[in-house]
């Protein structure tokens, strides 16, 4: 029998938790963060859901495990871990992990103002402002994002025939915009929300196939993007994202953000060198721009940045210990 040591820092981004694994993390094998991502999912899962599903956790916790960078181009590498999965790239949690790892001497950039980091999902580069002993912001440059399908449908129970186009910013998003079926996230209340979204989710992924075109390892619809009039006068839109089993991102969310700012890009509706200011289902802000346009296999794609601010909350010792019948972890499924 074995107790595992996790020394965590625990914080939060513009609402949604972000816990940093600073110690305890398995040695990993791949010469990329892709191929340590799958050696991660093979033989330590365990970790991701022991950390991040209750009693330790709960619904909305999502974390990164800091690593040493596989490309001489970054300055550290972040393996995302969340109640989903473990993702390919998590910008809510990219900002609270530089934050965090910054502000507690973790991570040393080779160029002050700028850390660059490695992730399943690509090079990541993160701009930030520091204030004394703080990070008061960060803004990162994702990778290339695009609208990957238009005009989707699906059946929903309780809701009809809902249609989506999905579009991808580091994780594949199912977008609702405005329709019969639901004309604003207003209107509803948030466990409509969390009680559509797995049925919407399923059914999408059991009627198409999303696959990432230059990197096959990507691949399935994970999130679902729910759309509504911003309420904040500087906001151009609102939404609320849902992910894993039940939750609803409390924060704009960064890769849901990249991929509403393709999907814009791709309507004509952004330009390169644009502003686009997402509002949360709490009200907090992202504030996205256009950087570039680029290519993702044959589609047109934009480059986007997310600006947002994180917090620290505490520091964090979790132990998993092998006589613990609840070790790894559970959720409450929701059969409603």
């Amino acid at each position: 029998m074995t107790t595992h040591t996790f020394f965590c820092v625990d914080g939060h981004t513009c609402g949604n938790p972000v816990r940093l694994v600073a110690g305890g993390g398995p040695a990993l094998k791949g010469d990329t963060m892709v191929e340590k991502r799958a050696h991660f999912l093979a033989e330590f899962d365990w970790i991701r859901t022991g950390l991040m599903f209750e009693p330790r956790g709960h619904d909305m916790m999502s974390g990164a495990i800091l690593y040493p960078p596989t490309r001489e181009d970054a300055d550290i590498a972040f393996l995302f871990i969340e109640t989903s999965g473990c993702l390919p790239m998590c910008g809510h949690g990219t900002i609270g992990t530089v934050t965090m790892a910054l502000e507690r001497g973790l991570v040393t950039p080779r160029q002050e103002g700028v850390l660059k980091i490695d992730t399943p999902a690509g090079l990541v580069t993160a701009t930030y402002v520091r204030n004394g002993p703080y990070v008061d912001s960060v803004r990162i440059t994702n990778i290339a994002s695009y609208l990957h399908a238009t005009d989707l449908s699906a059946e929903v129970e309780g809701l009809g025939e809902v249609k989506v186009d999905v579009a991808y910013g580091g994780n594949f998003y199912a977008i609702v915009d405005p329709q019969a079926a639901i004309r604003d996230i207003a209107e509803v209340n948030p466990s409509d929300l969390l009680r559509w979204s797995p049925k919407l989710r399923a059914a999408l992924n059991a009627k198409y196939q999303f696959v990432h075109p230059e990197n096959p390892a990507i691949n399935g619809l994970s999130h679902i993007l729910w759309t509504g009039a911003p309420t904040k006068p500087e906001a151009h839109a609102r939404n609320a994202v849902f992910y894993g089993d039940k939750a609803l991102d409390r924060s704009p969310c960064g890769t849901g953000t990249s991929s509403r700012m393709a999907q814009w890009a791709a309507q004509g509706k952004l330009k390169v060198g644009e502003d686009f200011v997402h509002e949360s289902i709490i009200g907090t802000l992202f504030r996205g721009r256009v950087e570039a346009s680029a290519k993702v296999g044959p589609h047109d794609a934009i480059i986007p940045s997310i600006e947002g601010w994180a917090r620290m909350t505490g520091y964090n010792t979790i132990f998993i210990d092998d006589r613990d019948p609840l070790a790894h972890g559970f959720q409450l499924a929701d059969r409603a």
